[in-house]
């Protein structure tokens, strides 16, 4: 009787908490939401935590319990989101308390005295979730490789498990003993997270993925161009694109599958296959194409392409794309000679809309990007031979300096000097005049 009793409360006090949450709470957070003070609205999310869990402490329930609840209460409101980046500086705080408190609740004297059942326990526990996990990942058709990253990488006990031992043992479920053995238990199943993840990394992934490679063969390539594109990402997409409406027809490649079927789909012949590889590449009609390219990831993919075109293609062209000022370093010092920054573009045409929308004249805002962008790239390939850290600060200090003073430079020309390119005025006086 007593223990249906309790169970009764328990019962009571969760609908209670998730009744009062819409009812109560979330008008609350509304109010508190309203008054445009972020400081107020965390105090009073971290105060409907801290009274819920007093409320489930004095119905004898555990204080981490009614976190949990308060937690999913607050998850479940509209402002979700906001609470989410007010609480964002203090995770990782709350992230290394709660490990703390993990660690500090771990019965060490036990671990010591029965260091064979707690292996036996880490073991099964691990070999159970995993598998229970695993067999999902089939039933749901995802890959091998993607599978067990899925299922080792959560063959770990969750933090609620902390709850519920707690819980048991307050409702007399669970001894001390086997409660002290669990949390112990669970504490080194989370501990071993990254060893897992390692093992599964270094060992079973390698050898796994290879598997995986070798099942599904590349695609018989059966057109040669001019042109081939390796790598069908946006940048590789939006290339093939613009020369397709220039009639100029592009050999696509890229080791994603579904990829390769998506761009099928929109018209392009597009061929599955890993484009670093001699035997693809060849087949592909390297040896008679003109241009290579290379906009696959990762960088060290393209270094890897790069040197097999070298080697076996010596006369092919090669044009790749680097992520970033120091991705174009690595490729310029591989001896690539038409590197392509792949936000340089997009980041200079941003700038010339700026100088417009502040005043410049278009044909001005135009010619000054230009001169950045020489100027840049200049600079680049200098910067590229400067391998010691200090040095490269100190000249890329000096170059920066050196750009601005000839934009300024140019400016106060143009300030002088009328700048009439693009003006509607002296376009107009041309017209006239051929007329």
């Amino acid at each position: 009787t007593v223990a249906w009793l309790r169970g009764l409360i328990v019962l009571t006090s969760i609908i209670s908490i998730v009744v009062i949450g819409r009812l109560i709470i979330r008008p609350l957070l509304r109010l508190m939401a309203k008054t445009g003070m972020p400081e107020l609205f965390t105090a009073s999310a971290l105060l409907i935590v801290v009274s819920i869990a007093v409320l489930m402490t004095q119905v004898g329930l555990s204080p981490a319990l009614g976190a949990f609840l308060a937690g999913v209460v607050l998850a479940n409101s509209e402002y979700r989101h906001e609470l989410q980046s007010d609480i964002e500086p203090f995770k990782g705080l709350f992230l290394g308390l709660f490990f703390i408190a993990v660690g500090a609740s771990i019965d060490f004297h036990l671990v010591l005295a029965q260091p064979l059942a707690i292996v036996r326990w880490v073991g099964l526990l691990i070999v159970v979730k995993s598998g229970v996990l695993l067999l999902l990942g089939k039933v749901f058709k995802i890959s091998t490789e993607q599978n067990l990253i899925f299922s080792l990488g959560l063959s770990q006990v969750g933090e609620f498990a902390f709850v519920l031992f707690s819980f048991s043992l307050q409702s007399g479920i669970l001894s001390s003993e086997t409660v002290s053995m669990m949390m112990a238990v669970v504490a080194i199943s989370m501990a071993l997270t990254p060893l897992v993840n390692l093992i599964n990394e270094k060992l079973i992934l390698t050898r796994v993925g290879t598997t995986e490679k070798e099942e599904k063969p590349s695609d018989v390539i059966d057109e040669k161009n001019k042109v081939i594109i390796a790598g069908l990402g946006q940048f590789g997409f939006t290339i093939g694109r613009f020369l397709r409406a220039n009639n100029i027809a592009a050999t696509f490649l890229d080791v994603n599958s579904d990829r390769v079927d998506v761009i099928r789909k929109m018209g392009f012949k597009a061929f599955y296959g890993d484009a670093s590889r001699f035997d693809l590449l060849h087949a592909a009609g390297a040896s008679d194409a003109k241009l290579i390219i290379i906009t696959i990831n990762p960088p060290a993919k393209r270094l890897e392409m790069i040197e097999t075109i070298k080697k076996h293609f010596p006369t092919l062209h090669i044009f790749a794309r680097a992520d970033n000022r120091f991705d174009a370093y690595t490729l310029m010092n591989a001896g690539m000679l038409n590197v392509y920054r792949e936000t340089l573009d997009t980041s200079l045409r941003l700038g010339v809309d700026a100088l417009k929308l502040l005043g410049h004249r278009a044909y001005t805002a135009k010619r000054l990007s230009q001169t950045f962008y020489k100027y840049d790239e200049q600079t680049l390939k200098r910067l590229a031979a400067i391998p010691n850290r200090e040095e490269y600060i100190i000249e890329a200090k000096k170059f920066i300096e050196e750009l601005e003073l000839i934009i300024q430079s140019d400016n106060l020309a143009t300030s002088l000097h009328r700048d009439d390119g693009w003006d509607p005025e002296s376009l107009r006086e041309e017209a006239s005049r051929e007329q």
